[in-house]
């Protein structure tokens, strides 16, 4: 072999180690499955942020109802008829190599039930929205204009579905609504701890927003108190708001319902199945 003046011979241990790691890269692991679900590889931005206790290992225990969703996934090889036999004399069971780092899976569900039962929790767990109205404001009129408002669908005991404000005129949204009642709420479930705690980003699309689309209307004298109970038990704050500015109760009568709780395309949920549901977390 013909080594160039100024350059080191590669050494024989150097080779092998090599090959080594290209085959152990190669050779196949064992990792976690999830049932009904879709599971991908984090990326490098993503395990930097994981502490030791986020390892494969205890990856699972982050997620809700471990118990019933994660399953233990070996290679093809322990599935063979003979795997259960011991191996033959003079030669030890080969371990099946480390899980590869980075893997994690999130569940993804189905069903009119489980759509709108997610829905119904987006709605009482939400404590504001951003609200988007048809512009009357000369300079964008008739352009899409939004805010983000406070907003509560009850007490915390009694969920209601139906999405509650305290409004002002002087809020330029609510200056929209006088003209034309229209507007669309968007609830996002970014605002929870439950993409976080599922290593998410509350930006992603696998956090669900819930959007509604119907007709604002003043609460009537009948249901003010009931208004009143619902948001000022979750804003207690609002009590305290300058009187000038008049403050008065909305609420919206709902229309359509639209959830995207994934990648690609909404669901819409029909308002029967909507009110029917019992709230549930996404």
């Amino acid at each position: 072999m013909s080594v160039r003046r100024g350059q080191q011979p590669a050494r024989p241990g150097t080779r092998l180690s090599w090959l080594l790691c290209c085959s152990a890269l190669l050779s196949p692991a064992t990792g976690y499955v999830i049932v009904s679900s879709v599971s991908w590889a984090v990326t490098n931005e993503v395990d930097e942020e994981l502490d030791s206790a986020s390892t494969e290992e205890a990856m699972p225990a982050l997620l809700e109802d471990s118990g019933s969703i994660w399953q233990r996934s070996f290679p093809a090889s322990a599935h063979k008829e003979e795997a259960h036999l011991p191996p033959p004399a003079g030669t030890a069971r080969a371990q099946p190599p480390p899980a590869p780092p980075g893997m994690f899976s999130y569940r993804r569900e189905s069903g009119p039930r489980l759509r709108s039962g997610t829905a119904r929790f987006l709605a009482h767990a939400s404590a504001w929205g951003c609200l988007a109205t048809v512009s009357t404001h000369e300079k964008i009129r008739g352009l899409p204009f939004g805010n983000c408002v406070p907003i509560s669908d009850g007490p915390l005991n009694n969920s209601t579905g139906i999405p509650f404000f305290y409004v002002t005129l002087k809020d330029p949204v609510v200056a929209d609504l006088m003209k034309n009642p229209m507007a669309s709420l968007l609830l996002p479930e970014s605002e929870g701890e439950l993409c976080r705690k599922n290593i998410v980003d509350p930006e992603d699309p696998r956090c669900a927003r819930l959007t509604f689309t119907g007709q604002m209307i003043t609460v009537s004298p009948e249901e003010v108190e009931f208004a009143k109970q619902a948001m000022f038990s979750r804003h207690p704050v609002m009590r305290k708001w300058p009187r000038q500015y008049e403050w008065f109760f909305m609420k919206m009568r709902i229309q359509h319902i639209w959830l995207q709780k994934w990648y690609g395309g909404v669901v819409d949920i029909s308002r029967e199945e909507y009110f029917k549901a019992v709230p549930r977390k996404a």
